[in-house]
């Protein structure tokens, strides 16, 4: 587990605390276990982006408040310059920038994804949640586990789907793929 891992679950722990949720309610409104809640506050177990956003809206907070630790201040706009997002290193598959960070209230959550090639047969965890998500390939070629399918898309190709279904996605070839990801909940 890293130090952010450790921030943000704290972070997490504390606005439910603040809110008096307890953890059984907690985990109910995600919709997970509450063996897995207690572990993503712990920081025993990384937190899924879509959890992040979705514990904000029950917190009535911004995602960035939990990812940062700093509350937002647009409300008009928010206006992110090429590769100036807020980078959510928690990951080992993944490395996340948040276009929006700064923007209050939101109703989605945009970033930017980007996905280092294996060499070896790795398969991420499959993540779900509540929600939508549209991924756009800007770069590379992107193989997408949904459900019971294998898709791979690559650049300019793009896919919604329901995130309630398990998913995971890996880099195909030998460069980095990089994504734009909507989170809808």
């Amino acid at each position: 587990m890293t130090n952010i891992q450790l921030e943000i679950a704290s972070r997490v722990k504390d606005m439910r605390e603040v809110c008096e949720i307890s953890l059984q309610d907690m985990a109910q409104k995600l919709d997970v276990p509450v063996e897995i809640y207690q572990k993503y506050e712990s920081g025993e177990i990384d937190i899924p982006a879509s959890i992040l956003y979705e514990a904000s809206q029950i917190f009535e907070v911004d995602t960035s408040l939990l990812l940062t630790g700093e509350d937002t201040r647009m409300s008009a706009f928010a206006v992110t310059r090429k590769d100036k997002g807020v980078r959510i290193d928690r990951r080992e598959a993944y490395d996340y920038e948040n276009l929006a960070s700064n923007f209050a209230h939101k109703e989605m959550e945009p970033f930017i994804v980007t996905v280092m090639p294996r060499d070896d047969n790795y398969i991420p965890e499959p993540n779900y949640h509540k929600g939508y998500e549209f991924v756009y390939v800007l770069e590379g070629k992107l193989r997408i586990y949904i459900k019971d399918n294998i898709i791979d898309l690559e650049e300019g190709d793009s896919i919604y789907f329901d995130s309630l279904h398990k998913h995971s996605m890996v880099a195909l070839g030998d460069k980095k793929v990089k994504f734009l990801d909507v989170l809808k909940l």
